[in-house]
């Protein structure tokens, strides 16, 4: 197998988290077998997550942290993400990342619309791994919300900007796992960053 351009957000925004942990075994699981991968780590990344009045016009100047992320998204072929489901969706931290950092004219053409009104995306060519964390069992995510995360990571977001497929692993429940579950978990991560799928 070839070795890949690997980016990998850890998307909970604590220093100290299942995520990170998930984060930290896949990454290196991936560099162990030669792939290239630039971390990023919310955590650490400073900037204003509100997207503000300005409109796309005249948007926000990118903090040096997300001008990193940004240019670490296109430089890679596969995109690792890890983040924790909050009432039923991404941390606000997170989100933020992307409502300032996929822009047009980086992450979608605006002058060039498809039959739809969908703007082309930017960003084709890659692939993506999130790794969910919830307490919210995935069966229960599936036939009770009906994976509504899922939808709006995979197809709202990644896929908007033209990353995908987007697989999914899922860790829950995640509150207070035991520690054989939590290491079971870890190797399944690391298993991942192996492969670098």
């Amino acid at each position: 197998m070839s070795t890949r351009k690997i980016i990998i957000l850890n998307g909970h925004p604590a220093p100290s988290s299942l995520s990170k942990s998930l984060c930290d075994a896949y990454r290196d699981a991936a560099e162990a077998k030669g792939h290239e991968v630039r971390f990023h780590d919310l955590s650490a990344m400073e900037f204003d997550i509100d997207y503000g009045q300005s409109g796309y016009k005249a948007p926000k100047p990118l903090e040096p942290d997300l001008a990193r992320f940004l240019s670490d998204l296109e430089w890679s072929d596969h995109v690792v993400m890890a983040t924790p489901m909050w009432w039923g969706a991404v941390p606000a931290k997170l989100k933020g990342v992307f409502d300032r950092a996929l822009l047009p004219g980086r992450a979608f053409d605006t002058r060039n619309i498809n039959f739809m009104g969908m703007p082309a995306p930017m960003l084709a060519g890659k692939t993506a791994r999130v790794l969910l964390t919830s307490d919210t069992p995935a069966l229960w995510l599936r036939l009770i919300y009906g994976n509504a995360i899922k939808r709006f990571i995979s197809g709202q977001v990644l896929g908007f900007v033209g990353i995908k497929p987007t697989r999914f692993s899922s860790f829950a429940p995640a509150t207070d796992a035991p520690d054989v579950k939590v290491q079971s978990w870890l190797r399944k991560a690391a298993g991942l960053g192996a492969k670098a799928v």
